[in-house]
Order: C-alpha cells, then structure tokens, then sequence
C-alpha cells in the first residue's frame, strides 16, 4: 500500500480527508473518510478518540471561529492538492454541542447586523427626505413662479442617492445656486420641450440642445419672475419657439 504524504505539523489534532480508500489500522474499519495518522498508519475517528465530534465545512469563518471557541477539543480537517503538491483546510471537528452554542451565537449577530441596517436605513430615508425638502425650498427661492409639486418633483429626482445626479454632486448637497439652476434647467429640458423626442428622432445631443435652448430659458425667466409661464404648460410662445427652432433645421 502507497505511503500517504505526510500532512504538515501544527498543535492541535489534524484530520486527513483520504484520497484513496484508507482503512484504519486498529480496528480495520474503512473505507475512512476521515482518518488520523499516527506513526504514519491510518486511524478511524474513534480509534483517534475523535468519534464525538462533527464536522463543519470551512466558508464561514465566523461560525468557525466561534465553534473552535466553544469546543473543548476541536481538529482541523484537511486534503492533499495533487496539483497543488500541498495539504489544503477543508473545515473543522468540533463538539456539537459547541457547534450549537456557536451557530445561537451567529444568529443573535445577525439579528442585531438586521437591526442595525433597518436603523441605518430609516436614517437615510429621513437624511433624503430633509434634504429633498430644502433643495425643493432652493428651488422656490430661486424660481418663485416654479409650482411647489413639480419643485418637489425635480428635487427628488435631482436628489436620489447613488444617483450621481447634480444633487448628489458636492455642490449639490451644498445647495449650491449653480446646482439647483443646473437641476432645474434639466428637468425643464427634458419634461417641458421635445427635447426627448429630438433625440430619439437621431438629432445630436448638441444640436438638440440648441434648437430648445430659447424654451428653456423662457421657461426659466417666467418661473424667476413669477409669472403664468411656470404655473401651467410653457406650450404658449416658448413652446413654438422650440418648435419653429426644431423645424428651421
């Protein structure tokens, strides 16, 4: 019979997942699929005194790590890599008891990890809906005539986080002027001109924005002033400019 390679030394009991069928050297049990090696012949779990204990595959370090912390005896389990000519970990043996007691331990950290993440979470939902309102306010500072609905609409959208839109942008969550202006005039281009449509319709993104660029700012200049043009559809003369603009071409 072939001569096992010897796994590498280390304190604590070692455990070999066998390559080949192994039957132990005391009892003749076999074939193992775990066995000891003492004085390089292969011993059962039981012969090794190691029979009580139950295997936990490697993948969760922290269930592990708990277990060998809450077994009086434990031992690591591992297989030769012939590619690799080395012993690699495959787990752990540990009392089942303390297996138990570890995976309590485990669960309780998951609850409370739950629980952290649902608070953290209610934070960040208050933190978004404190900051959609004063961008909204900006909004209304700067563009008085803009209707408080559609305020709120375009600081919410300017402002979902991991959006990268400009109200997550430093300025943005600065309320910095150029930010607010800069939100503003996108959702006017895209809700309020047919700007979309020119798009979709294959005009360049350049070209687009020039032929709905004199929309836009009367759209602007009305929801500054304070004027009828922002309380209702900017379809009236800013609209037919963008349309006259969009034909010319």
């Amino acid at each position: 019979m072939a001569t096992m390679v010897p796994p590498p030394p280390r304190t604590g009991p070692l455990v070999v997942q066998p390559l080949k069928r192994r039957h132990c050297g005391e009892c003749g049990a076999g074939p193992l699929a775990l066995l000891v090696l003492e004085e390089g012949a292969p011993r059962c779990l039981d012969c090794a005194d190691l029979g009580h204990l139950v295997f936990l595959p490697r993948g969760d370090t922290a269930l592990t790590r708990r277990s060998r912390e809450e077994s009086g005896l434990s031992a690591v389990v591992v297989r030769f890599n012939r590619r690799q000519s080395r012993y690699e970990r495959q787990g752990v043996l540990v009392e089942e008891a303390a297996l138990a007691r570890a995976e309590e331990r485990c669960l309780a950290d998951a609850e409370a990890r739950r629980r952290r993440r649902l608070r953290d979470a209610r934070r960040r939902a208050a933190e978004d809906v404190r900051f959609t309102e004063a961008f909204a306010r900006n909004i209304r500072r700067l563009f008085p005539g803009c209707p408080a609905d559609r305020a709120h609409a375009i600081a919410a959208h300017a402002s979902v986080r991991g959006s990268g839109r400009v109200g997550r942008s430093a300025a943005g969550r600065a309320l910095s002027e150029a930010a607010v202006v800069s939100a503003v005039r996108a959702a006017v281009r895209h809700t309020e001109t047919p700007y979309d449509q020119l798009l979709m319709s294959g005009v360049a993104r350049h070209e687009a924005r020039r032929r709905i660029a004199s929309a836009v700012e009367a759209t602007l200049a009305g929801w500054r002033e304070g004027g009828p043009t922002g309380e209702g559809d900017p379809a009236g003369e800013s609209g037919s400019t963008g349309e006259d603009g969009a034909g010319a071409e």
